[in-house]
């Protein structure tokens, strides 16, 4: 049976990609305490090194010209990577998001013998390849001094597919229509609603065409509408793992309710919103997380937060994402050098987000421009007043999304100076020279070509 994530729909719909299952490790080791993980770290590797050699050396015919591999995982992939490539003649691409050994660090201390052997074995079997991937500008520069990589090395920051983009009334409306029977939050919370007509955030409201010029001609259409007494809408992504600080989302939330019951008390004409957090993603801390904030809701009587976990279908997650206010993000990376995917995610949906400093956030988040950065929950919860003050319309929110814009130019010098492209523009420009360079040449010449005509007549289509 095969196991893991469900592939993208567009991968599974076409005919010339194949898929082999690799089988993973029994999931309850990686729960397991310290001495007892330890000592089931053998096993868990045995069968990794297993479903992956399987893999490489016997249920693909024919060898691939390119192995390109994903770290971490660091091990055991890269040695067997390394072996395969090898034992078959394929060139190596790796694709590097983060460093294994410090993750590793986080669990076992970074002066653990385990975490030096890790260590050890990324750098010799990463070392060499055809090509290195990277997510930023600091792991390039970190590893080409520390490790002397030898091979191609390109810096290729992630970018989201093109699906994700900001959401319109109509697909928020059908989104919370099928949410909201799921929501275990109390509903009187909520302003009224009845579906599907109404949802907490959306209602419809019967409109005249854009082109009608004679109202007395044309039937109204219904078209849904964000309402404006709705709740503001926050949303974090999260593996429920020891490199994200929950807790800071939680004191900042507690401050975000202290601060919505002064501001009724002291100026009721103007109250803050309300806020509904979403967190998605699954991980071994969750329930631990979410008991303490359903205990806080309760004890602290909690009239202007309401937090709720949910496990989304890959299709409705950029369509939460593209239907939210703020994204807030807590990564902070084991070894300051990468970049979180949930922040792509969110800037494609043209979404503001409040993060978490660390290194080499500085690459993707520009504090003040399309998105905030805090060190500490009285920060994070003060950004949120800032923020939402004037909500829905709020001028700081409007032109912090204003500034995320997804440019869609065919010039490469052009997203060059912007510094912002989609994933095929990346693949083009970057990738597609690497893997397919005549094919590559042959694009580049014909452009180049078609660009010198254009120049000698203006009207060449």
């Amino acid at each position: 049976m095969p196991t893991g994530s469900k592939p993208l729909p567009s991968l599974l719909s076409m005919s010339h990609v194949q898929f082999l299952y690799i089988p993973e490790p029994p999931r309850f080791i990686s729960n397991l305490p310290r001495t007892l993980f330890l000592l089931a770290m053998p096993a868990k590797i045995a069968i990794q090194v297993w479903g992956i050699l399987d893999a490489f050396i016997f249920q693909i015919p024919n060898p691939p010209q390119y192995i390109l591999v994903q770290n971490p995982p660091s091990i055991p992939s890269l040695a067997l990577v390394w072996l395969a490539a090898r034992l078959r003649g394929c060139k190596v691409i790796i694709d590097w998001h983060n460093l294994g050994y410090t993750i590793l660090a986080m669990r076992l201390g970074e002066k653990s013998l385990f975490v030096s052997l890790a260590e050890r074995f990324e750098r010799t079997f990463g070392r060499v390849a055809y090509a290195h991937l990277f997510v930023t500008n600091a792991m390039k520069d970190h590893l080409m001094k520390k490790w002397d990589l030898q091979g191609e090395t390109i810096v290729l920051h992630d970018r989201p597919p093109s699906y994700f983009h900001q959401s319109t009334p109509s697909e928020i409306h059908d989104l919370f229509v099928r949410l909201m029977p799921f929501i275990d939050t109390d509903l009187s919370w909520f302003p009224n609603y009845g579906l599907p007509a109404t949802t907490p955030f959306t209602e419809v409201v019967k409109s005249l065409p854009s082109f009608a010029t004679d109202s007395s001609l044309l039937e109204r259409r219904t078209m849904p509408s964000l309402r404006h007494e709705r709740p503001a809408l926050l949303i974090t992504s999260t593996s429920w793992t020891p490199d994200e600080n929950f807790s800071l989302l939680i004191e900042a939330l507690r401050r975000y309710e202290i601060k919505a019951k002064r501001q009724k008390s002291t100026d009721p004409e103007h109250l803050l919103p309300k806020a509904l957090m979403f967190v998605t993603g699954k991980g071994p801390e969750r329930a631990k997380y979410m008991k303490e904030l359903q205990r806080l809701q309760s004890e602290d009587r909690w009239e202007w937060v309401r937090c709720m976990s949910l496990w989304l279908e890959p299709d409705d997650y950029p369509r939460l994402l593209g239907s939210c206010d703020i994204g807030i993000s807590f990564h902070s990376s084991s070894s300051g050098l990468d970049l979180p995917m949930k922040i792509v995610d969110m800037f494609g949906c043209q979404l503001p987000v409040c993060a978490l400093n660390f290194p080499c956030l500085n690459e993707l988040v520009k504090d003040g421009h399309n998105g905030l950065v805090f060190n500490t929950a009285e920060e994070l919860a003060d950004q949120l007043v800032t923020l939402l003050r004037e909500f829905p319309h709020s001028e700081p929110l409007e032109r912090l999304r204003s500034n995320i814009v997804r440019n869609e130019t065919r010039s490469p010098s052009a997203r060059n100076r912007s510094g912002w492209n989609t994933w095929d523009q990346n693949w083009d420009d970057k990738i597609k020279p690497l893997v397919i360079p005549e094919v590559s040449q042959k694009s580049d010449e014909w452009l180049q070509e078609f660009l010198d005509r254009k120049r000698q007549n203006p009207t060449l289509q």
